[in-house]
């Protein structure tokens, strides 16, 4: 079974699934016990001397390769808001993840230069259909999960 489908396996019932925010935090995690790690956008930034939201695209997805490459474990990245505002952008950041070795992702309908801070119900949405059908292009596609 690849880890998209062990991960999706996961999600039929209660698993707690920690935040390494390096190699290492990811490692000890793994040898406790748990069945799988999600990345930590505000963990990551920290480990680099930035604050929430400073991470790159590319910065959050390798990182998200990374972590998954030193552990067994299926892993979903904290993909921030898909690292843009329009529906391209959030396509671009899910077809990357899906290229990189993760089993899943998050997109928050969240966007921290504008006010309302929250994307329009329509406009996430679409935002959402457009990872989905990022995601879907792969035939073992990226558990995806919409933050709201």
């Amino acid at each position: 079974m690849d880890l998209r489908q062990q991960f999706r396996q996961l999600h039929k019932s209660n698993f707690i699934m920690p935040n390494p925010w390096d190699l290492g935090s990811a490692r000890i995690l793994a040898s406790l016990g748990f069945k799988a790690l999600a990345t930590t956008s505000a963990g990551f930034a920290a480990t680099l001397g930035r604050p929430d939201g400073a991470v790159t695209r590319d910065e959050a997805i390798e990182h998200g390769r990374a972590i998954a490459a030193a552990t067994p474990l299926p892993v979903s990245a904290d993909l921030e808001n898909g690292f843009g505002d329009t529906r391209k952008d959030v396509e671009e950041t899910v077809l990357r993840a899906s290229n990189s070795g993760l089993a899943g992702c998050s997109i928050e309908d969240f966007c921290p230069n504008s006010e309302p801070a929250l994307y329009e119900r329509d406009h996430a949405v679409d935002r959402i259909r457009a990872a989905v059908s990022a995601a879907d292009r792969d035939p073992s596609p990226l558990v995806l999960t919409a933050r709201a």
